[in-house]
């Protein structure tokens, strides 16, 4: 019997930007459906004056309407140009890419970050992303191109930085080593909740410090380990276009006057590092004396309405938490023009300036994918499905009879689903922590540890959901340094590449949050997970 061949269906993927489109239109329709169903829940908001519960209706919202529509192609120039990253992300490429023109990037990842094993590389592109999240969602436009760069520049493949940044900062979301934007926003939600229960309980802004330093560790270490033995081997080698060549070139070699050259040229990254090392220095002291309030002319980064330093940093109206991709992209572009004129690889302005220019020419198809992005979670906000889906988990939450463990494991299992489909922090906790604060308090839990549950469910579940706005930047320069542009990356395979690191750090959260309860180790100054 002869054999049969097997006849094997042709695989199709659909670019990113293909499945965001019709996104958009399958969530037009089906906000007009469930809109037509009077869909609709409400949720508990504490009044700050009476310490009351006051219920709020919240309803989808049809977009599939005449006049919805007619508003949505109206308002879709400033849904695109206020979208969080691409601000972020356009001021940080100027500086990578006057850095990277000068050659500064290059010689600094040549003499001392190829050195660097390749775990203690990772370990530190973890660390800084996972402390990153201290201002906010900055680390996604600042590091992934970045590290991006950087693993290409030491022979390592950038997908894996792209990947080892994105995860950092995504599963190490919330947790720093210090007070930051996060206490911030969620301190207040949980000190008005805990008032229902007692009304003179105080939540410091450090009640989660020691509990933070320590799970940044934790975390640092735990990933590291996901991704040099599970996404590292499965990623392989980056294949550059040279190692395909198939003719061979020959030239006659002076090795006189190429090793004077070789020479010449040291001396020059020498002296270019040595001019970006003083330059890189004094702009150091310049931000930290604009940090330091009371002295002649200090404080230039801080809002001086407010009398608490941490609000002066990191408040609404805060200047440093505000202009801090401006700062380090003009660090990045005065550091790298020092370099330039140290090493003679910058003859003029001209040279900056095609610099800055060289670097956006490939991100043609990462603007397009942030335009459309820009729109769908404009769309997705309008109709308040996230908001809804967050408020049947806090309802669901509130008609259970918890406590102890059971009450932390199912807190930590409704908020961090609930991320998913609703990314912002302060909206989530608005309406959790009426439910969640004083059931921990009826169970000898401190409101300070059910902020911590919160803080936790965020990291646990922020990098595998498309709705995070940064998202965006992830799966774009994942397709940037794809080599086959026929196989891009879609959101399916994006997030595939990451489950790995998701399952483990999430299970890695959940003992260290039962692990910390048990013991009972104190969570910040004087406070602990018990009353």
């Amino acid at each position: 019997m002869k054999d049969k061949k097997k006849l094997k269906l042709k695989k199709f993927y659909f670019h990113p930007i293909t499945v965001f489109i019709v996104l958009t239109i399958i969530l037009i329709i089906l906000s007009g459906i469930l809109a037509s169903f009077d869909i609709s829940t409400s949720y508990n908001q504490i009044d700050k004056n009476t310490i009351t519960l006051e219920p709020k209706l919240l309803a989808i919202e049809s977009i599939f309407s005449f006049a919805a529509i007619k508003t949505l192609m109206s308002n879709a120039m400033s849904n695109f140009l206020s979208f969080a990253p691409l601000g972020t992300l356009l001021i940080s490429l100027i500086g990578l890419a006057i850095a990277e023109g000068t050659g500064l990037i290059e010689t600094f990842s040549r003499k001392y970050l190829k050195r660097m094993p390749e775990w203690l590389l990772t370990l530190l592109v973890i660390f800084i992303a996972t402390v990153s999240s201290l201002i906010n969602e900055v680390g996604y436009a600042i590091l992934i191109p970045m590290f991006a760069l950087i693993y290409f520049i030491n022979g390592r493949n950038p997908i894996l930085g792209i990947i080892t940044s994105f995860c950092g900062v995504s599963f190490g979301y919330g947790v720093s080593l210090f007070v930051g934007s996060m206490d911030i926003a969620l301190k207040d939600y949980t000190e008005l909740a805990s008032h229902l229960v007692d009304e003179n309980y105080h939540v410091p802004l450090s009640s989660n410090l020691i509990f933070l330093v320590i799970a940044t560790i934790i975390i640092t270490i735990v990933g590291t380990i996901i991704i040099e033995k599970l996404i590292a081997p499965k990623v392989g080698h980056y294949k550059r276009e040279e190692e395909f060549a198939k003719t061979e070139q020959y030239r006659v070699i002076n090795y006189e006057e190429e090793e004077q050259k070789k020479i010449e040229r040291e001396r020059n990254e020498k002296r270019g590092l040595r001019f970006a090392l003083i330059v890189g220095i004094v702009l150091i002291l310049m931000y930290i004396y604009a940090l330091v309030p009371g002295l002649p002319y200090s404080g230039l980064l801080l809002d001086n309405s407010t009398n608490i330093y941490v609000d002066q940093l990191f408040g609404s109206k805060a200047y440093f938490q505000d202009s801090f991709t401006y700062c380090i992209a003009l660090f990045f572009i005065i550091t790298g023009i020092a370099y330039g004129i140290g090493a003679k690889t910058v003859k003029n302005d001209k040279e900056i300036i095609e610099f800055s220019a060289t670097k956006f020419k490939d991100l043609g198809s990462l603007f397009l994918l942030i335009f459309v992005v820009s729109q769908f979670i404009t769309i997705y906000k309008s109709t308040n499905i996230g908001m809804i889906i967050a408020t049947l988990f806090s309802n669901l939450l509130a008609s259970m009879s918890l406590s102890g463990i059971p009450l932390i494991i199912v807190t930590l299992l409704f908020i961090s689903i609930s991320n998913i489909f609703l990314t912002s922090p302060t909206q989530k906790w608005m309406i959790f922590s009426p439910v969640v604060v004083p059931m921990f308090m009826q169970s000898n839990i401190t409101p300070e540890f059910a902020q911590i549950v919160m803080r936790t469910s965020l990291s646990m579940t922020n990098g595998i959901t498309p709705l995070l706005a940064s998202f965006v930047i992830y799966i774009g320069y994942l397709n940037i340094y794809n080599l086959d542009k026929s196989k891009p990356y879609t959101i399916r395979k994006s997030l595939s590449v990451i489950t790995p690191y998701f399952l483990i750090i999430a299970l890695t959260w959940v003992l260290i949050i039962i692990g910390w309860y048990i013991i009972g180790a104190p969570i910040g100054g004087g406070v602990n997970p018990t009353l």
